[in-house]
């Protein structure tokens, strides 16, 4: 192919060059690939900087697929895992085959694949009756979610990704106590992290998940678990979660999985900085400061203890109904590091704006702040019927624009 001096000027100027091929729309540049060896490795980059992955039986299982996966692996920069809840993921009650009643199975998670040679094969799911049992009562999507070996030799070959996202949609609210296939793999994605040498992580976004979703998410001493493997999830600076609200007002274990928040959103206290949480669906009460919660008062457990980030620049919460005393601590708790904060869309059960804003007139001496800024703070509660997209993502210019419009600054 022959040259312009011209084009060769512009094509092999890094900037000029970048910059045309990410303007270029998906479906073009998988076409400009094929026009040559060199559009083809300096397009592959920008292809492969983003993917997504939905999650089905042979998705880390598949010879071809994966080998594609180690040839483009190193070219993604953010990575989305994506497993809708479905019938397919459903599990019934595992039931004996000879007296009908129902087993009780505990996971212990498998990581290492066994030796093709070893004279002593060990059974996958603890003993071979129950291994028999879990292979003929369940769906080959069980089998595919719990293979952590598959998991790992996958995010092996994406050492380089820099944000996770991780997309578990369509859970019914009967089905909130069960688990499912979409739960196993999770802990199968939770270990693969911790495992593989992620060293660029930083951003995790959870869009959206169902709320015992972060409890097989977070690390904890456990089977399957290294001795270093919060250190993986400490490297997390940005954090955004749209989680399923349910009735929390009911008694029935309405606090269990706000247990499981607290202690998730804990594990990243040390050193996240932009942190972004939306309820979707109920308004939900404020997760960063469950320890105040009046929902936990006719708890017998122990309250959730106190959380800080200690780090934390922005912060934004989303459809939550929470005190003037809540936001007044939280201000006062993250003040030394807090730049932007937004509780749009949210609801007061008691007090008002200007008791939960009060210590920032404190720290200016004044309120000619409240003249200078413009901000939005609904009283009652709002209805949200605009359409919620895929993803609010830190940095983007519509979430940027609607950032600065709604947030109060502290100097």
């Amino acid at each position: 192919m022959g040259y312009g001096s011209a084009f060769l000027r512009f094509w092999w100027d890094k900037t000029t060059r970048d910059t045309f091929l990410d303007c270029l729309p998906k479906d073009d540049l998988v076409n400009f690939r094929r026009a040559c060896h060199d559009f083809s490795v300096r397009g592959a980059p920008v292809l492969f900087r983003d993917v997504q992955v939905t999650f089905r039986m042979g998705t880390f299982t598949r010879p071809a697929r994966m080998a594609a996966l180690e040839r483009i692996g190193h070219h993604i920069r953010t990575l989305t895992f994506k497993m809708e809840h479905t019938s397919e993921t459903f599990l019934p009650p595992l039931l004996d085959p000879v007296t009908g009643e129902e087993r009780v199975y505990v996971y212990e998670p498998s990581v290492n694949n066994p030796s093709p040679i070893s004279r002593h094969k060990r059974p996958k799911y603890g003993s071979w009756e129950m291994s028999d049992m879990l292979i003929k009562q369940y769906n080959p999507l069980f089998h595919a979610a719990t293979n952590i070996p598959a998991f790992i030799r996958a995010f092996k070959a994406m050492r380089d990704i820099e944000h996770l996202k991780i997309s578990c949609p369509g859970q019914e609210p009967a089905q909130r106590y069960r688990r499912c296939s979409v739960d196993y793999a999770l802990i199968s994605l939770r270990i693969a992290v911790e495992r593989a040498p992620l060293t660029n992580l930083t951003t995790l976004s959870l869009l959206p998940i169902h709320p015992a979703g972060v409890f097989y998410l977070r690390a904890m001493p456990g089977f399957g678990t290294l001795p270093n493997s919060a250190k993986r999830w400490g490297q997390i600076k940005k954090l955004a979660i749209h989680m399923d609200g349910w009735s929390f007002e009911s008694r029935n274990g309405a606090t269990d999985h706000l247990r499981f928040l607290h202690d998730f959103l804990a594990g990243f206290s040390a050193n996240l900085e932009r942190l972004f949480f939306r309820w979707k669906g109920v308004k939900g009460p404020c997760p960063f400061t469950l320890d105040s919660e009046p929902i936990f008062r006719t708890d017998r457990r122990e309250k959730p203890k106190r959380t800080r980030f200690k780090r934390l620049k922005q912060m934004e919460l989303k459809n939550s109904v929470l005190d003037a005393s809540q936001i007044d601590s939280f201000i006062r708790r993250h003040r030394r590091t807090l730049r932007e904060f937004d509780f749009s869309e949210a609801s007061l059960r008691s007090g008002t704006w200007d008791d939960a804003l009060a210590y920032l007139s404190r720290m200016s001496g004044s309120d000619n702040w409240k003249k200078n800024q413009v901000i939005e703070v609904p009283t009652t509660p709002i209805s949200d019927g605009r359409p919620m997209g895929e993803e609010l993502y830190f940095g983007s210019p519509q979430h940027m624009k609607e950032f600065l419009r709604n947030s109060v600054y502290v100097k």
